[in-house]
């Protein structure tokens, strides 16, 4: 646990200048930290974990892609499943999850096609070994009434079971605040639906504060996270060290998969940065 006693704000702040520069809280027990495949500018490519190992992430987050209507996801490939899972394995670095990407196309509790892509990323998801599938709420598939958000309550009714028959959580990430969230997962009443709490989310697009609403949810309803800003980790809004606080406090020991951008459009030295960062906290 952390002393906060030790660390406080205060005495953090009255550092030297190379102090003053560094995080106040260290690493959650536990926590690892992870990158999406899309972000190493690598989705869905076998060479995307040899370089997720050579920056030092922990884990890989992999997007299933998007697909026309009628025809499958790129990765209901087996032979491009078999390459990931065996790149995975060579390195050393697990597919932590999944990403459907194609759920921002086809909004989920308002087609049947988005039930059937669910089910069809549930599979891949399987084969892939990635213990959560992230769901996705965003443009024009954003929950932004009572009817639309019943309508995905249904919708996760119905997926739910067949996710916990093949070992699968379902990550819910949108633009709800925690007790809107909250509200979601207890209606659905499954322990195949969490919550994929996106950090920077929370601080640039919905104007909350991630730190308390971690304390809200608690480890058990948190599958994953991403850790995220507007220009490197540590320069925006988002206040990584309450966050690390937060989640010391609850005890979660997952994983904080960076979905990052690459403001100087060099990837290798921006993860590296964001990388740096986190590893000072």
């Amino acid at each position: 646990m952390v002393n906060k006693t030790t660390w406080s704000r205060r005495a953090f702040l009255a550092g030297s200048a190379a102090a003053a520069a560094a995080p106040a809280f260290p690493r959650p027990a536990g926590l690892k930290i992870g990158v999406m495949d899309g972000v190493l500018g690598l989705p869905m490519k076998p060479e995307a974990f040899a370089k997720a190992k050579e920056l030092g992430f922990e884990g890989m987050q992999v997007t299933l892609g998007r697909a026309r209507k009628g025809t499958a996801l790129p990765l209901a490939d087996a032979a491009l499943q078999d390459a990931l899972v065996a790149a995975s394995k060579q390195s050393g670095v697990p597919i932590v999850s999944t990403y459907l990407d194609v759920l921002h196309d086809d909004c989920l509790g308002a087609s049947g096609e988005a039930s059937d892509r669910v089910l069809e990323g549930i599979r891949i998801s399987r084969a892939l070994n990635a213990p959560v599938l992230m769901t996705v709420f965003f443009g024009k598939c954003e929950l932004k009434t009572h009817g639309a958000t019943e309508k995905v309550v249904e919708a996760f009714r119905y997926l739910a079971p067949a996710a916990a028959d093949e070992g699968i959580v379902l990550g819910f990430e949108s633009l709800l605040t925690a007790k809107q969230t909250l509200y979601v997962i207890e209606k659905v009443n499954s322990p195949a639906l969490k919550v994929y709490y996106d950090v920077g989310n929370a601080v640039n697009l919905i104007g909350t504060d991630p730190a308390a609403e971690l304390q809200i949810f608690g480890a058990d309803q948190i599958c994953q996270l991403h850790f995220k800003d507007k220009g490197f980790l540590g320069e925006g809004k988002v206040d990584m060290p309450s966050i690390y606080q937060a989640l010391d406090a609850i005890g979660y020991g997952g994983y904080g998969v960076l979905e990052t951008a690459s403001p100087t459009k060099n990837i290798d030295a921006d993860l590296k940065r964001n990388l740096d960062y986190l590893a000072r906290l």
